[in-house]
């Protein structure tokens, strides 16, 4: 079992320490192979077994399940020459998403993987990166309980769609396209949540919502974070004239930056209305208040008076003559009503209640 760590603080760069959350489970290596004609998928038991070459006739595609391994990972970066800063980006998941060009050798790419976690109702983040180079990609993903690449791998298998027909680089767009598909499917979620919650505070029959509105903004915030980046990302990989990225796919990667920026556009919505339901609670609490308040008030006003005549006749002096009226108490508590209701009239009258 691996301790979890979230500090590389005093080592000397290219030192390969896992950063991020305890992990139970080792590390899995997959390799699949396949063209149009071709295709084979195996477990690989040995790290030995993971070195993969571009030179075949067909597409390889290795798939490190599990970065917090640092054996695994050099090994890996070490039979296809990856640049150790490379492999420390790859084993920090609090690393942000970006694109990196080692000339003809390799592109590297970082970004994160979300899950809606329907039970704690947040979000869960994976790190993942992508090392392509001439036919053949590398791809390291957290250890977690499903792979996130099975819808793709589902395809390849059943020749279905245009990768078997495509190059590596088609193989990284269509990984990184089902990233970014999936941040949409979560900010929909996110949205349905909110509308919910706007209707139940517009309603009031919600009593206390900020502790899901705030628990939403810091979702949102989250996504922010590691979503804006990739939009600069992918900008920055179509400007770049690199051998490994053929120009035919680049209308590919342009509609992912585009489904990018409508996150980014769906976040700030988001948390616009965030913000403006948080702003409406404040205000429906403070009317509620101010209705107490005010409700508070006439009803000190209306007994201020009989108190005032109470403690008048509370005095006990010998020189009051009504006292000894044999109709004295009654007549008191007649005017002490029809005071009462006069004053409630004249607040009804005046708009105050």
């Amino acid at each position: 079992m691996t301790p979890p760590s979230s500090s590389r603080f005093g080592l000397s760069p290219g030192t390969l320490v896992y950063v991020g959350p305890e992990v139970a489970h080792d590390t899995t290596l997959t390799l699949v192979e396949y063209n149009e004609q071709y295709y084979e998928h195996r477990s690989l038991k040995h790290l030995k077994d993971c070195q993969i070459s571009g030179d075949k006739p067909y597409i390889s595609w290795l798939d490190v399940d599990g970065i917090h391994e640092p054996l695994v990972i050099e090994t890996v970066g070490k039979l296809h020459n990856i640049h150790p800063l490379v492999l420390e980006d790859i084993m920090n998941t609090k690393q942000k998403p970006k694109i990196e060009f080692y000339g003809d050798s390799y592109v590297f790419v970082t970004l994160k993987m979300f899950y809606w976690d329907e039970k704690e109702g947040q979000i869960d983040a994976e790190h993942t990166s992508f090392v392509l180079g001439a036919n053949y990609l590398i791809s390291f993903q957290e250890k977690r309980t499903g792979d996130i690449f099975t819808p793709v791998l589902e395809r390849i298998k059943a020749s279905v769609g245009k990768t078997r027909r495509n190059g590596a680089d088609y193989l990284l767009f269509s990984l990184i396209d089902l990233i970014v598909d999936n941040y949409l499917e979560i900010l929909e979620k996110v949205s349905e949540e909110l509308e919910e919650l706007e209707g139940k505070i517009l309603a009031g029959k919600h009593k206390d919502p900020i502790g899901q509105l705030y628990n939403l903004k810091r979702q949102l915030t989250l996504m922010r974070k590691h979503v804006w980046p990739l939009r600069d990302m992918l900008s920055q990989g179509l400007r770049e004239n690199s051998k490994l990225i053929s120009k035919s796919v680049f209308p590919y990667f342009r509609d992912v930056h585009d489904h990018v920026t409508n996150a980014i556009d769906s976040i700030d919505s988001n948390r616009e209305l965030l913000t403006g339901l948080i702003d409406i609670h404040y205000s429906t609490l403070s009317s509620r208040m101010n209705s107490v308040m005010k409700t508070l008030t006439i009803y000190s006003a209306v007994f201020m008076p009989l108190t005032f005549i109470v403690g008048i006749y509370g005095m006990n002096f010998d020189n009051m003559p009504e006292l000894r009226h044999p109709d004295g108490y009654f007549y008191t508590l007649g005017g002490m009503l029809v005071l009462a209701m006069g004053l409630l009239v004249y607040f009804k009258r005046r708009g105050w209640m």
